[in-house]
């Protein structure tokens, strides 16, 4: 039974708090360098947490992780590019920005493997994958969404503040991680619940802001469904061409697992602090609502995927067998 992620009832929850309580005044700045710390900090804990090992064989597997960057990176962006190059009037500026924005994100690392797991594919290529992704994700998709948003209106913020607010603390954490990896890795349920924690706190200066600015007068609830219509359809037709892809490229059946799952998902954890980073922040809070909304639509549709693919799994298995026996004359 499918049944609403309890982050994302807690993203939603902070963004009611944020429209009938925003920080204002004083507490403007307060807010706003605690983000910048917990982001720093989230990032400097993804460093210590990923292992050496990971990183090397992030590296090794080369070809499979290349389909799958290029699902991440590519596919997605250009799907993204063609969506509003179809309907630019569709969605408001912002919100468009967000779409695009999302299409730049590396993909996610727990979701991918569990859904993999699930659906009886390639595990430890996920596992590789997923962390391939996310430590590309955060060279590749700042330049990305410069390069993506130039081309259509938008901004992004400087090479500087990605530097010191994403890179720097991920280097540290990856210098440190021989020392402090262990207590990470005993500690990773803690600290599970210290970047949920974290990503609410900048939600939550986001939408403050954004309310602040108009923002549930600037956006009409039509808008919403809209969001949610795009949402679906780039991460259906992404679902379609990584499946058929594969097929048609005669990769076997667990390792297109691995390429659906983790070539389709998108990052919450990390796409909130970059968003904060990159965009100004008064446009923040529209920005993310698209992946806030992609993000539950991928684990809604990916579960019921996911038990598809093991039903596949499951009855090549029992195939097998037969397959090997001598046949009768």
């Amino acid at each position: 039974m499918l049944r609403l992620d309890p982050f994302l009832l807690g993203l939603i929850c902070t963004i009611f708090l944020a429209t009938v309580l925003p920080c204002h005044g004083a507490a403007v700045p307060v807010f706003q360098w605690l983000a910048i710390i917990v982001i720093a900090v989230m990032f400097f804990l993804q460093g210590a947490r990923l292992s050496r090992k990971a990183v090397v064989d992030g590296v090794m597997a080369w070809r499979l992780h290349l389909i799958i960057l290029a699902c991440t990176f590519v596919l997605f962006p250009l799907l993204g590019l063609a969506a509003h190059a179809l309907a630019p009037g569709l969605l408001q500026n912002d919100v468009w920005m967000g779409v695009l924005f999302l299409c730049c994100l590396p993909s996610t690392v727990q979701s991918s493997i569990a859904f993999t797991s699930i659906g009886g594919g390639n595990v430890p290529a996920a596992v590789c994958a997923a962390t391939a992704s996310n430590i590309a994700g955060i060279f590749i998709t700042p330049f990305l969404v410069g390069l993506v948003l130039s081309k259509h209106g938008g901004s992004s913020g400087n090479v500087l503040n990605i530097v010191f607010q994403l890179l720097l603390p991920f280097l540290l954490g990856q210098l440190l991680q021989p020392w402090i990896g262990g207590w990470a890795h005993r500690n990773k349920k803690l600290l599970s619940l210290t970047d949920r924690g974290s990503i609410l706190i900048v939600v939550y200066t986001a939408f403050s802001e954004a309310v602040m600015q108009g923002l549930w007068h600037r956006l009409p609830l039509s808008q919403l469904g809209l969001i949610a219509l795009v949402d679906f359809l780039l991460l259906v037709c992404v679902l379609l061409i990584t499946a058929y892809g594969s097929r048609m490229a005669g990769v076997p059946l667990r390792d297109e697992i691995a390429i659906v799952f983790c070539g389709s998902k998108k990052t919450l954890a990390s796409g909130v602090p970059m968003a904060n980073v990159l965009f100004p922040a008064s446009s923040v809070g529209l920005i993310v609502l698209p992946l806030m909304i992609y993000h539950q639509i991928q684990l809604f549709v990916c579960a019921v995927l996911a038990r598809k693919f093991a039903r596949m799994t499951q009855e090549s298995a029992e195939r097998l067998p037969a397959a090997g026996e001598p046949q009768k004359e």
